[in-house]
């Protein structure tokens, strides 16, 4: 498992890789609506990506994560999907959406299973 700094530094990394692409080819993007769809779940994954960074650099601080940070990291992601196309904000915030219910989910596996390891003890 990596610890806070290099995954914060790994999120980071893939942040500007995936911006950079989202960019560079935000004209293919926008041509179809396949396309604008598609640049509405990569917009989603710059979200995840923000995410991961947000939450790890307060980790480093000692402060606690919360809605702040999902709120920040959405915005940042609804902007990058604008300069896109209109629809890849929306798609942007559906897929977002789902991804957070599914990583809240998975952390709350997560944390129930390593709760239960702890009573055993």
């Amino acid at each position: 498992m990596a610890t806070p700094g290099r995954s914060m530094v790994y999120s980071f990394l893939l942040f500007t890789v995936v911006l950079s692409l989202l960019e560079m080819n935000r004209g293919k993007l926008a041509s179809s609506e396949l396309f604008t769809i598609l640049g509405g779940f990569i917009s989603s994954l710059l979200f995840i990506v923000l995410l991961t960074f947000i939450g790890n650099f307060q980790e480093s601080c000692g402060t606690r994560t919360g809605w702040g940070a999902v709120l920040l990291a959405e915005t940042i992601a609804l902007i990058a999907a604008s300069t896109v196309h209109r629809v890849c904000i929306t798609t942007c915030f559906l897929f977002s959406a789902g991804l957070l219910y599914e990583i809240n989910k998975l952390s709350g596996m997560m944390l129930a299973k390593s709760e239960s390891k702890t009573k055993r003890h």
